[in-house]
């Protein structure tokens, strides 16, 4: 296996504050990668000077706007002198409960959280990468597609998926992957920005013990995945070693395959 998989290469990570995201992106720089980590949380640029010795950057940017996400695309592409790779780890469930407990504005929230940031960046990466005569982009869906108390987050990831599939038919003439990687449940440390900045209801905790429950229960293993589990099958999708995946969507769960 090749370890510096990515020398040479400009990689944007989206949601790299935190989780996933974050270990994706300063791995991805350990590997070569020059590499931009983008989120809208304020200590980005902390994050990616971690990454001690590599080419980084970080950039404060709200993916749930287009403007967001084609300044972040325009300023990889002035930094570092194009784009090869867009990795896109913005989203989540801001909230767990039935569906008919969901108020309506709540509904737009899930979809805003966890759909348009990669609808957005997608297109906006794109002029960038028909630039560079080519490129790859791995979407971080979810196998809740099918699962319990999260369906307006279920019906987001769903469109990740479709827009995967979709976009990789069509550009691949352009000589552009696009792929997905499907997380399960995942351990990971606290969060230092809430999942839902306005806290949970004891009947909100209640419900997402249900849907922690639900999760361990449907994979093979019966347990959560760690985060290693989860950053070396997107920088797999990510690197060259997958040159002939592309519209596939990798469920990364433990049997459950959503």
């Amino acid at each position: 296996m090749n370890m510096q998989r990515f020398t040479g290469k400009v990689i944007v990570v989206t949601g790299a504050a935190q989780g996933i995201g974050r270990g994706v992106a300063l791995r991805a720089a350990a590997e070569g990668g020059k590499v931009l980590f983008v989120d809208r949380a304020d200590f980005v640029a902390e994050v990616a000077a971690e990454a001690q010795g590599a080419d980084t950057a970080g950039f404060v940017a709200d993916l749930e706007t287009y403007e967001g996400a084609q300044a972040a695309m325009a300023f990889a592409a002035q930094k570092f002198g194009g784009i090869d790779i867009l990795i896109n780890g913005v989203g989540g469930a801001i909230r767990m409960r039935p569906f008919a407990e969901f108020e309506p504005a709540q509904i737009d929230a899930e979809i805003r959280r966890s759909l348009m940031p990669t609808l957005y960046t997608c297109h906006a990466v794109l002029p960038h990468l028909l630039a560079r005569g080519g490129g790859t982009i791995v979407n971080v869906s979810s196998n809740a597609t099918r699962g319990i108390r999260r369906v307006p987050y279920s019906a987001a990831k769903g469109g990740v998926n479709a827009l995967t599939q979709a976009l990789a038919m069509e550009y691949a003439e352009h000589n552009i992957r696009v792929v997905a990687s499907a997380p399960g449940g995942t351990s990971a440390p606290a969060r230092r920005v809430p999942r839902n900045a306005a806290g949970d209801s004891e009947q909100e905790k209640a419900w997402m013990n249900e849907a922690v429950k639900q999760v361990t229960e449907s994979t093979f293993f019966k347990r959560y995945g760690t985060l290693d589990e989860q950053i070396a099958p997107i920088l797999f999708l990510a690197s060259d070693e997958a040159s002939y995946i592309t519209g596939a969507v990798l469920p990364v769960a433990g049997g459950d395959n959503g």
